[in-house]
């Protein structure tokens, strides 16, 4: 092999940028799951994705920075499934899109536990959660506002409230009862009952009658 073979097999091996970063991601919640987030340091993150502090520095702004990404990250992926489910509502039981896209919600966040309740804690002080979180909710109630309108304008469910007002009440307690049982602080529902109850609540409220009677 070559001096130039030699240099080229090292430069191939060598993490890229994507990787790099990736790793201070993997890293800051693996590192999440054992401590709080005002524990975990620039230097810890920089060394558990093998990279030197200024390199860290390269691709974050802060340690804030890698879980506000984590969380964004976190919030595309709820958008992704609920808009498709959205989109798909005409075509099967609405109870069931309206329990897939409440599923959607606390899979996306659940799966990332420790990242969830971080960012919850952050939020209050930080004022880039504040927008991201923001904006995420105002979202899914844009979703959930249209989903409503759709469904009277079908005739399938009755002009009560304000579409808006409900779909705002309706996230707000998704909200709620996520972070309680993601949290484990009382009141909350149990983990393996929380998405049914929520998606009773949702259908009641939208359809104003309970699910599976039939409508007069």
């Amino acid at each position: 092999m070559t001096t130039l073979d030699q240099k080229r097999e090292r430069r191939s091996t060598r993490p890229s940028g994507d990787e790099r970063q990736q790793g201070i991601l993997d890293t800051a919640e693996r590192l999440l799951t054992d401590r709080s987030f005002t524990e975990i340091s620039v230097d810890d993150l920089a060394k558990g994705a093998g990279l030197s502090r200024p390199t860290f520095y390269f691709y974050f702004a802060s340690k804030d920075a890698v879980l506000l990404t984590l969380f964004e990250r976190m919030m595309a992926d709820a958008d992704q499934i609920f808009e498709t489910l959205v989109g798909t509502l005409d075509l099967g039981d609405p109870l069931i899109t309206i329990r897939n896209g409440i599923s959607a919600f606390f899979t996306a966040f659940g799966n990332h536990r420790a990242v969830t309740l971080a960012g919850a804690a952050v939020k209050p002080v930080n004022p880039d959660f504040q927008a991201a979180w923001s904006g995420f909710m105002e979202r899914w109630v844009d979703y959930t506002a249209a989903l409503i309108e759709a469904e009277r304008e079908r005739g399938n469910a009755p002009t009560t409230l304000p579409a808006r007002d409900i779909a705002v009440s309706l996230n707000l307690l998704n909200e709620r009862a996520m972070y309680a049982a993601l949290a484990g602080e009382p009141p909350a529902v149990a983990d393996e009952k929380v998405v049914d109850t929520l998606a009773h609540l949702w259908f009641s409220a939208i359809y104003g009658r309970l699910p599976q009677q039939p409508s007069h």
